[in-house]
């Protein structure tokens, strides 16, 4: 594989990679979530109901979920450069197709055409970032990217609702057409187009189980948000996913060469890390979501103005991403961790405490520090990731990475969301004994929840081995890229 100094040379300078990877990422995690507040406007034009129209978030969230790891595991054969172009020239092409439907069937094959685009941008941004930057920055790239990830899922509601007012929904795809296409120049420019030297053909039959598992997992969990788990269409497809998910490990002890390398889970950093990024994810997508819809429901905001009580929580992940990077570099994986998660949870509790009132002013407090937490544990991991994982098992170890933290973010919405369901039909009083408000107790209570989860989550992180020395471990990561 080309090293690191040699491809550094040839790609131009880090600024130059940054500033490609960073919009990629604004604009493919924005898209997943932008078109939820224009939905009751596309089910008006097209006269769908609310069960159809939900397949223009799903269509995206499946090719989403399924093409992460198949493009984690195919950057070890093909080239970061034509990769990258094929991805934002097929999110373009979907964009297009978006933005011209005359109908919900064609608008939904857009979306699909364009998840299959943006799944590619945040594992290949991360592998770049890796790959191409010196050791010394190679934690402030991936804190970067980890910023533009955190930043377009709080904004990408925000983005839809004030954009889809103004101009139509139609213009959120024009925008996001544009944005690919501008970004094409660039990532030829600065991609490498050296094909890495990946070891042994690719395990196809493997891949389709994996892409089959994580796809149904989320479908079902996004079916049981809408009808409960008890539909069949929720806990069907979810035990198809634990049917082709046995049969992909099954496959795994038995190929020459798996899709997914089982040497991968020897590292007990990153295999600990895994389940900690899912529930971390589980809790941040759950927070997003239900401090979008308490300001609403509870403290009586209109939807553009809760959006603006996501912002500073958008700033500060902006701002601190790289910062959390670099001190990644120094400190190592296990102390920032569970400082993240700490926070995480700190957070939580406050939230299920003091946002019952008028004012959105908790809420936001809450939602910033949550955030802040997530991104700490997030940035953390996925530079240890890059760091300690062997190079030609790194593209499908991050693909794997970020697949597992997308399921948390289908999941926490789901299972939460039954929770609220739930305490609203009780009408009981919240389980926080210290939540004194008759108004927003289900809100409460799921709060209280996502604090629980995490405080089993740093059980979890509580088990991982510090790393090796952080320098070291980065010298390593240089010296086999």
């Amino acid at each position: 594989m080309t090293s690191t100094s040699t491809t550094s040379e040839r790609t131009g300078p880090g600024l130059a990679l940054l500033a490609l990877v960073l919009p990629a990422m604004l604009a493919t995690v924005t898209a997943s979530d932008m078109v939820n507040l224009m939905l009751p406007a596309m089910g008006t034009q097209f006269g769908a109901t609310e069960a159809e129209l939900a397949w223009v978030v799903t269509g995206f969230l499946l090719m989403f979920s399924v093409g992460i790891p198949l493009y984690g595991r195919v950057s070890d054969r093909v080239s970061l450069r034509r990769l990258f172009v094929f991805a934002l020239l097929t999110y373009a092409v979907g964009s297009a197709v978006c933005a011209l439907a005359p109908n919900l069937f064609v608008l939904v094959t857009g979306r699909i055409v364009t998840g299959i685009g943006a799944a590619a941008i945040p594992v290949l941004s991360i592998i770049a970032v890796t790959r191409l930057l010196p050791a010394e920055k190679r934690g402030v790239g991936i804190g970067v990217v980890s910023a533009g990830a955190g930043v377009g899922t709080a904004a990408g509601p925000a983005v839809g609702g004030l954009v889809g007012q103004w101009l139509g929904w139609p213009a959120l795809f024009w925008i996001m057409l544009v944005v690919a296409l501008v970004l094409v120049p660039p990532a030829l420019r600065v991609l490498p187009d050296d094909s890495p030297a990946g070891r042994g053909p690719i395990d196809i039959p493997g891949g389709i189980l994996l892409g089959l598992g994580a796809g149904l997992v989320l479908f079902g969990m996004t079916q049981a948000q809408v009808s409960g788990f008890a539909a069949l269409s929720a806990w069907g497809s979810l035990l198809v996913a634990v049917v082709a998910l046995v049969l992909f490990a099954w496959r795994t002890a038995r190929v020459d060469h798996p899709f997914v390398p089982p040497a991968l889970f020897a590292n007990r950093v990153y295999r600990t890390g895994l389940l900690v990024a899912f529930l971390a994810m589980v809790v941040n997508l759950g927070g997003l979501v239900f401090v979008s819809l308490l300001v609403v429901e509870v403290n009586g905001l209109t939807p553009g103005q809760g959006a603006l009580v996501m912002i500073p929580a958008g700033v500060a992940v902006a701002a601190l991403s790289p910062l959390i990077g670099r001190l990644a570099d120094r400190v190592g994986t296990r102390p920032l961790v569970l400082a993240g998660l700490t926070l995480v949870g700190l957070f939580s509790l406050f939230l299920s405490t003091f946002t019952g009132g008028s004012s959105p002013v908790p809420a936001a407090i809450g939602i910033l520090g949550l955030s802040i937490g997530f991104i700490l544990v997030m940035t953390t991991l996925i530079g240890a990731a890059a760091a300690e994982l062997p190079g030609d098992q790194v593209g499908v170890g991050l693909g794997i990475l970020q697949g597992v933290q997308f399921l948390g973010a289908g999941t926490g919405p789901a299972v939460f969301g039954v929770l609220v369901s739930a305490r609203l039909e009780s009408g009981a009083g919240a389980v926080n004994p210290f939540y004194a408000r008759p108004e927003g107790t289900a809100y409460s209570d799921v709060f209280l929840a996502m604090a629980v989860v995490i405080v089993l989550t740093l059980v979890v992180a509580s088990r991982m081995r510090p790393s090796a020395a952080p320098a070291a471990a980065t010298q390593e990561a240089g010296t086999v890229h």
